[in-house]
């Protein structure tokens, strides 16, 4: 929710300091900057601070964040707090997953499927959250003064003069912020609850009943696994974002039949991630990575052969969505089943995944912009499928070549 909820109040935020939309797209860097950090930061505390603790004290540096915010009056501030408001985000993503493993480790695939459907749920009800909080006549007021008119100029000149906060022009952009970050308050209440009632007889009894295991190849796998996430969290963010233009500018469809190809994708995206909390209880993670790789290779490769045609869009772009869904959740259990991931470890996945969310998206947009005509983004999505289908072959016999060093030896012996 607090990674969605600013898209459909990034008109309002930027009205909020006097600038327009296009003047404050730092905002987007920043954030994505101060996630970067916060994984770096948090991968490093997560291996010598308890997890409860450090998640709760992010949850609630988010809080803070998500109620400062709208009261923010000029950008500088407004592009600082969304920073921050990064790190604390890159430390709980990086430690939810570390969490997961820490207390399930390689049986915890349902509950690592169920957590990533949390995240796919939140960004399908914050831009929803949004539209009934800001859906007031306030908003009619400012109908005749676009978001784009206020000349850059201006709006920096009066940052000099301007308070640095101040109550914002529609008190709904505050509600909106403020229900989320007060749902995430009582969250981290509940770890600070399991940080408090831990006892030091479970601290001890947890190393015992969790093995540590290190791979041969334990570092080469690592480094795979960052290119792994890289394309695929590449594509998927990139699809999500040029779907739209695309199916216009390309495909020929009308406004609200693209709008529908967009949400079809993130549906069919976040119902698979539930559905996948079952399926994860019966099929190995390894299993499900293959069968995502099978769909997104398969469902690309029609998009591109077949990228104008309408309906081959829609059932593509639903099997394109549904296969990318399990991919970044089997990938953290897979691994786990080889080899012990540590904070740092999982931190450099994840980012591995934030480069890739933030280079493949702005490469793309640029080469699409010199070359209107051609489908670049299906071609993308089309390409990644490939390097993550060979990339994955190669992590998992690496992962498996020790077990069999191990049965040859065995058998000779025997």
């Amino acid at each position: 929710m607090t990674i969605a909820i600013l898209g459909p109040t990034f008109q309002d935020l930027a009205r909020n300091v006097n600038r327009n939309i296009s003047s404050l797209s730092e905002i987007f860097v920043g954030r994505a900057f101060g996630y970067l950090s916060g994984s770096v930061v948090g991968g490093i505390l997560f291996d010598c601070m308890n997890h409860f603790l450090l998640l709760g004290m992010s949850l609630v540096a988010t809080t803070v964040g998500l109620y400062i915010i709208p009261f923010c009056k000029t950008a500088v501030l407004l592009i600082v707090m969304m920073s921050v408001f990064g790190v604390s985000f890159g430390m709980l993503d990086t430690g939810g997953n570390v969490l997961i493993l820490d207390i399930w480790g390689h049986e915890g695939a349902p509950h690592m499927q169920a957590l990533h459907f949390s995240f796919a749920l939140g960004a399908f009800l914050a831009p929803i959250l949004a539209k009934l909080a800001l859906e007031t006549p306030v908003s009619a007021e400012n109908h005749t003064e676009p978001a784009f008119q206020p000349p850059a100029t201006n709006g920096s000149s009066e940052a000099d003069s301007a308070p640095l906060f101040g109550l914002p022009d529609d008190m709904n952009l505050f509600w909106a912020y403020a229900f989320i970050g007060t749902y995430i308050f009582i969250v981290s209440v509940f770890l600070f609850a399991l940080f408090f009632k831990k006892s030091s007889r479970q601290e001890k009894s947890k190393p015992s009943a969790q093995g540590y295991r290190r791979a041969e190849y334990h570092k080469t796998l690592l480094c795979l696994l960052f290119l792994f996430f890289f394309f695929y969290v590449g594509a998927e963010v990139t699809y999500g974002s040029y779907v739209f233009s695309f199916a216009t500018t390309h495909a020929g469809m009308e406004e609200h039949e693209a709008a529908g190809l967009n949400s079809i994708f993130w549906g069919t995206f976040a119902a698979c991630r539930g559905l996948a909390i079952f399926f994860a209880a019966c099929l190995q993670p390894g299993t499900m990575i293959v069968l995502s790789n099978i769909g997104s290779l398969v469902s690309s490769l029609f998009l591109v052969l077949f990228n104008k045609s309408p309906l081959c869009l829609w059932i593509a772009t639903s099997v394109y969505g549904a296969s990318m869904a399990t991919t970044f959740p089997s990938g953290v259990s897979w691994i786990e089943q080889y080899t012990t991931i540590s904070g740092k470890s999982a931190a450099f996945f994840v980012i591995g995944g934030a480069l890739g969310e933030m280079a493949i998206p702005a490469v793309i947009g640029i080469i699409q912009g010199q070359y209107p005509d051609f489908p670049i983004v299906l071609y993308t999505c089309l390409g990644s499928a490939i390097s993550t289908a060979v990339i994955f072959p190669v992590m998992y016999k690496l992962a498996t070549l020790p077990l069999d060093h191990q049965r040859k030896a065995n058998r000779n012996s025997e």
